[in-house]
Parts: C-alpha cells; structure tokens; sequence
C-alpha cells in the first residue's frame, strides 16, 4: 500500500476481532481499538481540541502511527485535509483498508516513518510507543516528520495508575488482565513480570522529547471510559465516571490510566 495514494476500499464496518485477541502476539503488541464507543470519543474530543487548525478550520494533513484498523483513521478523517495510517501488522491494515475508503495506508515501523520531513500537521500515536522496539527513536520521528506548528498528540500507559492493564508472565506464561500494582514495583520485579509493554512516569515520557525541536503545550492524565463497566452495570459505571473525571480537574489526576501529552514542533 502506498503512503502516497489512496486505497481502494469497502463500505465502512465494524472490523471482526482477531482470533488471537488475548494471546502472544496481543501482549507483545497490544490491540488496537475495535470498537468506537464512549471512551474512545472522548479521547476524540480531547485531540481535536489540541489539534492544529488551518484557514479553513480543518486540521491538514494527519498521520495515525500505528492505526490498527483504522478505527481512529475513520474518526479523524472528516477533520483532516487528508489522512494517512501506518500499522505494523499486515492483518490490521488489511483491516483498515476496507474500513476507511479514501485514506492512505502503509506498513511500517514508528521507528523508520516512510514520510519526508516537516509533512504532517498532526501525527497521533494512541497507546502504541509502550509496544515499539525503540520509544525514543519512534519519538524522533513523529517530530522529524512534522511541520513547524505541527502537534504530535501521544497516549501512553501511566506508571502510576493502580493496574497493569497489559496483563503479566508468571514463570513462563502470559496471563491476560488486569493486574494490581505491578507498576508499583521497582523496575527490575516490575519488568520481570510485565517485560512485554512499557509504564511511563510523567518525566520518563517528556524525556522522550528532551533535545528535539519541540515544546510541550499540554500534559495530563485521563482515566478510563468504562464502557464494559457501563454496559454490564450502567449505574456503576456512570458512578465510576462522575468520580474519576472530577478527579482529573485534581491533583489525583497522576493515579489516571494514561497519559495525555501535546508536543509543538518548533522552527529549527
């Protein structure tokens, strides 16, 4: 698929999930989101309103690092000038070409983005630099390939938040789930136990940045969406999203489940 031209596509649907939703190849790179409910428009609003604004209102040309299947392609795309999604995994592209007509597609790596610099306005990495082989190099190259002005919106696991939501091994074996305060431990029992996904405290993530042509214009942490809560248990739910997204206007607000950072890029 070429960065450069659109694909050819189906009518939008619902991707079907994979058959290894909660196996090897999950825990090493995480899944994408498959479903659009609450949570993931909120998550929404919240980069449309960091998003960087032409003439005309649009935000220009916008980059999904590591799209999965496209599910936030697909939200952003009445937004963006044009829109572009890379994904590492064949199946997941295969995915997102069918579910998003008329965006462009490539498979890539966030370590080695197949675009020249200073092209997108807005590039989003949603809960994918916890996965790569290289975080810092995957940062590098959202800033390279963005213009002066452009904002790079990143989401990323919160060292601080009370689970581990990537699950853990225990003596040899994945175990899929949450699990309480792994990211509590040192790092050398933490990343015994969680080897195959990062955590990152607020500094660890801005230091990604440290030395690039950026500035950073927003940083916070966001709790959980509850959907499965909501759905299963509705007066809970709401219970649980009243409380949690108070806390956000608080300095409780460090104990959220991601971290929610906007880098500028600068001239020079």
């Amino acid at each position: 698929m070429n960065p450069s031209t659109p694909s050819a596509n189906s009518p939008q649907a619902t991707p079907s999930l994979p058959a290894d939703l909660h196996g090897e190849r999950a825990a090493l790179r995480g899944n994408p989101s498959f479903v659009w409910r609450a949570g993931q428009e909120r998550r929404l609003q919240r980069i449309l309103a960091w998003a960087p604004r032409q003439a005309d209102g649009r935000v220009g040309r916008v980059l999904v690092d590591g799209c999965g299947v496209g599910m936030y392609v697909r939200a952003l795309q009445p937004h963006a000038t044009a829109i572009h999604g890379l994904d590492i995994e064949p199946a997941h592209l295969t995915q997102a070409v069918r579910h998003v007509p008329g965006a462009y597609f490539v498979l890539g790596r966030g370590e080695e983005l197949p675009y020249p610099d200073d092209f997108f306005d807005l590039v989003l990495s949603h809960e994918v630099l916890e996965h790569v082989q290289d975080d810092r190099a995957s940062a590098a190259e959202m800033v390279r390939t963005l213009r002066p002005g452009g904002r790079a919106v990143i989401f990323v696991p919160n060292r601080l938040y009370p689970f581990e939501t990537h699950g853990h091994y225990w003596r040899g074996r994945y175990h899929f789930g949450n699990t309480p305060l792994i990211n509590y431990l040192p790092d050398p029992l933490r990343n015994r136990l969680a080897p195959h996904v990062r955590a990152y405290t607020a500094s660890g993530l801005q230091d990604l940045f440290r030395g690039q042509p950026v500035r950073i214009r927003h940083h916070s942490q966001l709790f959980p969406g509850y959907d499965n809560v909501v759905a299963r248990r509705p007066g809970l739910g709401r219970w649980l999203r009243r409380i949690t997204y108070g806390m956000e206007r608080t300095p409780l607000r460090l104990l959220g489940l991601s971290h929610f950072l906007v880098v500028e890029k600068v001239a020079g």
